[in-house]
C-alpha cells in the first residue's frame, strides 16, 4: 500500500532516509558566489527593511505572510529578481509528487516562493528554478523549514543540475545549495541575521549573486 506524506510533516531524518541526501557544511558561501559591494541606495533601502522588521518583531510574533511581505518581497526586489523579461516569482506553488519507489511512498506539498528563469523555462519546456524559498513565522527557527526546503529543491533536480534554496523566519536566513549526484548533495552555509548590519548586507549580496548567475547566461540550458 502506497503511503502519502505531507512535506510539512517531514523531519530531517525523514528527508535523509527518503531522498538519500548527503550534507556538506561549507563555511564560505563566497566559495561558490561572487559577492559584490552594494550601493549607497541599496544600503539605505536595506536599512529601512531591517528597521521595519525590528520594529514589528519588538511588538510580537510576525506571521509567515508578514515575513514574506516585510522582508522577502522587498529583498527580492532590491536583488533585482522581479524584471519580468528574465524571471517570474510564484507563491504557494504546488510541487509535483515525489515518488520514492523503494519505500512505496509519495511526498506532496507546496513551496512558499519559487523564482523561475523565464528564458530557460521557454527553452527547455519545464520550470527552471532560480531560487526556492521556505518561510516560517518569526517565533520558529529558520532551520525548522529545512526539511521542506530540501524536499522542494530536490524536485527541481529533475530538470537541472543544481539549485539554491533559502529558509527564513524574517530574522534568520539559512542558504543551501543542492546538486545532482549519487547521492544528491546539499551544501549548508553559516546562517545570516537581518538585524546585524554586516550580516544583512551579505544577505542582499547573496541574493543578488544568485540572480546574476542566471541573468548572465540566457542561452545554455545550465548555468556555468
Amino acid at each position: 500500500m502506497t503511503t502519502t506524506l505531507d512535506s510539512s510533516n517531514l523531519t530531517l531524518e525523514d528527508v535523509y532516509q527518503l531522498l538519500k541526501l548527503d550534507r556538506r557544511l561549507n563555511n564560505s558561501i563566497s566559495s561558490l558566489l561572487t559577492l559584490e559591494p552594494i550601493s549607497e541606495t541599496e544600503s539605505h533601502k536595506l536599512h529601512q527593511i531591517r528597521d521595519n522588521f525590528d520594529s514589528y518583531y519588538n511588538w510580537g510574533t510576525i506571521s509567515e505572510g508578514e515575513v514574506k511581505f516585510m522582508t522577502i518581497s522587498p529583498l527580492l526586489w532590491l536583488a533585482n529578481f522581479y524584471p519580468y523579461s528574465t524571471s517570474r516569482i510564484t507563491l504557494e506553488e504546488k510541487i509535483a509528487s515525489i515518488n520514492i519507489e523503494d519505500e512505496d511512498t509519495i511526498i506532496k506539498g507546496r513551496m512558499d516562493i519559487l523564482a523561475i528563469h523565464k528564458v530557460k523555462a521557454r527553452e527547455i519546456s519545464t520550470p527552471f528554478c532560480i531560487l526556492v524559498l521556505e518561510t516560517k513565522r518569526s517565533s520558529v527557527a529558520a532551520l525548522k523549514g529545512l526539511p521542506q526546503l530540501l524536499t522542494y529543491a530536490y524536485k527541481c533536480l529533475d530538470h537541472q543540475e543544481w539549485v539554491w534554496g533559502l529558509t527564513t523566519n524574517g530574522m534568520e536566513y539559512q542558504f543551501i545549495r543542492i546538486e545532482q549526484g549519487n547521492p544528491p548533495i546539499y551544501q549548508q552555509f553559516p546562517p545570516l541575521n537581518l538585524i546585524y548590519p554586516e550580516s544583512s548586507i551579505q544577505i542582499l549580496q547573496v541574493l543578488k549573486a544568485i540572480g546574476k548567475l542566471y541573468q548572465s547566461d540566457r542561452t545554455s540550458n545550465e548555468p556555468t
